[in-house]
Parts: C-alpha cells; sequence; structure tokens
C-alpha cells in the first residue's frame, strides 16, 4: 500500500470518528514540542479536554494559548516530571479542575549521545529520572482515578526500547526499563480492565536529537540525522489516537522501526552488526572516534 493510501485511510478512520474523546480529560507530560505537542491538539480536536506539561513555562504557555484559540479546553502545568512532587501536583490540579482522569500520556523524554565508556555517568540518571522515573511518578499518582475511569495509561517508548543502540546506552536503558514496567503494570491491571499502551514511534521528525545531552551533559545542538525524512510529529500523534481507541497493547511505528523489531527478534548477532553500521553514518557519529 502507497504512503498516500495509508494517509488517506488514516484520516477516514479519524473523521469518522472525529469526536469520541468529547470530555475526556487527557494528561500529557512533554507537550511544549514535538509529538507532545502534535498530541495536544490532536486529543484536543477528537474533543478531549487537554493538560499539558513541561518544564519551560513560555513555551508550555505557547501551546496553551494555540489550543484556545481553537476552542481546545486545556490546563498548562509547568511540572519537571523528574521531580515526584511535581507529577504528584500535575495530577491533583487535573482531578481538582475536571474530577477525573481518562487518559495519561506519559510523552516527556530526553536522549543522549556518546559512547559509554566517555560519559559522564550523571547522565544516565538524568535521562532515567526523565525516561522512566517520570513514568512511574505520574503513572503512580494518576493511577486510581485511570482505575476509576477503566481508561488508559500511555508510554511514549522507542524502538531503543526493543533494540540497544550504540552510543545510546542511558536512552535504551531507560526506554528497555519503561517498557518492563508499563508491561509488568499492564498484567497486574487486567482485572480493572484498564489500558496499558506502549507506543514506539521510530525515527520522528522533533527536536529530541537537537536536545540530546552529549557526554558531558550539554545539549548536542543539532540533529545528526536528516529530519526532513522521518514520519512527523502530527503523523505520529493520529496513529497513537487511534491506538488508544482501539485500545492496542504496542504500537510500532515506520517500516524502519518495525524491520529493525522483527529482525533483532530473529537475527540479533546479524543486527548488531547492522545497527552499528547504520549509525556510524551519522554526522560526526561517537562511533567513529
Amino acid at each position: 500500500m502507497s504512503f498516500q493510501k495509508v494517509e488517506a485511510n488514516l484520516a477516514y478512520i479519524l473523521d469518522k470518528q472525529k469526536y469520541f474523546m468529547k470530555n475526556r480529560v487527557v494528561i500529557i507530560t512533554g507537550a511544549s514540542s514535538g509529538i507532545g505537542k502534535a498530541l495536544a491538539f490532536e486529543f484536543g480536536n477528537a474533543g478531549a479536554q487537554v493538560i499539558i506539561t513541561g518544564r519551560n513555562p513560555a513555551n508550555l504557555q505557547t501551546v496553551a494559548q494555540e489550543l484556545t484559540a481553537l476552542g481546545i479546553t486545556n490546563m498548562a502545568v509547568t511540572a519537571d516530571v523528574a521531580i515526584e512532587e511535581d507529577c504528584k501536583r500535575v495530577v491533583e490540579e487535573t482531578f481538582a479542575r475536571y474530577g477525573k482522569i481518562d487518559i495519561l500520556i506519559n510523552n516527556a523524554g530526553i536522549s543522549m549521545r556518546a559512547l559509554f565508556a566517555d560519559l559522564d555517568i550523571d547522565v544516565i540518571r538524568q535521562v532515567m529520572d526523565i525516561n522512566f522515573y517520570g513514568t512511574v511518578y505520574m503513572t503512580k499518582y494518576a493511577l486510581p482515578y485511570i482505575t476509576a475511569t477503566q481508561g488508559s495509561i500511555v508510554g511514549i517508548s522507542s524502538i531503543a526500547g526493543y533494540r540497544g543502540l550504540p552510543a545510546r546506552t542511558g536512552y535504551s536503558a531507560s526506554k528497555f526499563a519503561m517498557q518492563g514496567f508499563l508491561e509488568a503494570l499492564r498484567t497486574e491491571l487486567l482485572p480493572k480492565k484498564v489500558h496499558v499502551l506502549v507506543a514506539c514511534p521510530g525515527f520522528t521528525e522533533s527536536n529530541i536529537r537537537k536536545v540530546a545531552l552529549n557526554k558531558d551533559g550539554n545539549s548536542q545542538g543539532e540533529s545528526p540525522r536528516n529530519e526532513a525524512k522521518m514520519m512527523t510529529s502530527e503523523q505520529v500523534a493520529k496513529h497513537i489516537l487511534i491506538a488508544i481507541k482501539r485500545r492496542k497493547r504496542d504500537l510500532v511505528l515506520t517500516t524502519q522501526g518495525k524491520l529493525a523489531v522483527f529482525l533483532n527478534k530473529w537475527f540479533p548477532k546479524w543486527m548488531d552488526k547492522i545497527v552499528f553500521k547504520k549509525l556510524a553514518k551519522e554526522a560526526d557519529s561517537p562511533l567513529n572516534s
């Protein structure tokens, strides 16, 4: 099926269920840019009441104003998911205003790129605090309310949660941890009928690579990949909306992502070499040092 046909089918599905999120209360972490921002608009346009969080208050308010201009009910809460008390506050403020929580999308995340041998170990702590513990904290405090609505808990993971990526040891570890946590939680919650989705977008056009940490913990500044050739954040958001509607267990996007997961399962030794060669071709790859 051609890319154009896939997009047309996706648009048709979304149009048929345009307002199925009406009055649902949705928390989206890391919503001031990228996939999180796209999710806020996608769910808002489907009728949801959207709570957006992020560490940068100016960027967050800009998104909130854009949502309001489109008539989307929203609340912006400045918060750092790496701080447990911030996560608790987000949940408490959401429930205080809306009286329920239907969906939690753990989207906030950060990446890194450096050889482990050169890496300041604190970089891994930072990545784990945001990607893994941020998911744990938000899920812990939102869980009673989502259980009451038999709603959804979503983790925005990565192909790096299925296949460890060289020069991204900390990032890969955080996504493996997230997926293990959510898989165990999904099984625990079977009697409660709570939906748990792990979404792996694959390489997506966003700013995550621009702000990825280098070996010293500073942002690398420029993406080492051609962002224009990637799936857009808006396309990812549409797929995630449909996956929640269908209460899917897993979502792996892009042909490259699906192929990587499949091949790594059946040909892991061969994939070690393929992945190394692929990432060594990135601009200024640490693998070439």
